[in-house]
């Protein structure tokens, strides 16, 4: 099974090969409340490790989604635009936002792992 890793703005990121797949974390989609619409990247797009990559709205707020690593979108998840609350529901499956093709794997290292990401936001509340 492919490894989850995790940034601090709480976005998560599944690598399958060379490419991987990017979505916003339960605790996110918690935090934000009912997903409203959701802008995805075009395909093609080049996005630099921390550049904002998509956005996502909810009824209390807008909040930018930033790439885990650099990369370039190779797909994004269209039945968002259809049904955003897909992030509500399935935030960490269903609901992913981008596909990546990796251009620093090693880039994922400097992530947190499930464990580290709990840790992280058990010490926010």
């Amino acid at each position: 099974m492919a490894e989850t890793r995790y940034t601090k703005d709480h976005e998560w990121i599944r690598r399958e090969g060379d490419s991987a797949t990017v979505g916003i974390t339960d605790y996110a989609q918690n935090q934000l409340g009912d997903v409203v619409y959701v802008e995805l990247p075009a395909i093609g797009k080049k996005v630099e490790q921390g550049g904002e990559a998509a956005v996502v709205e909810s009824v209390k707020a807008a909040s930018e989604v930033y790439a885990p690593v650099s990369g370039e979108v190779t797909a994004v998840n269209d039945e968002l635009s259809g049904e955003p609350g897909k992030v509500n529901a399935e935030a960490e499956g269903a609901g992913w936002f981008f596909k990546l093709k990796l251009s620093d794997p090693q880039q994922l290292d400097a992530l947190m792992d499930e464990a580290a990401y709990k840790s992280f936001i058990a010490g926010l509340s």
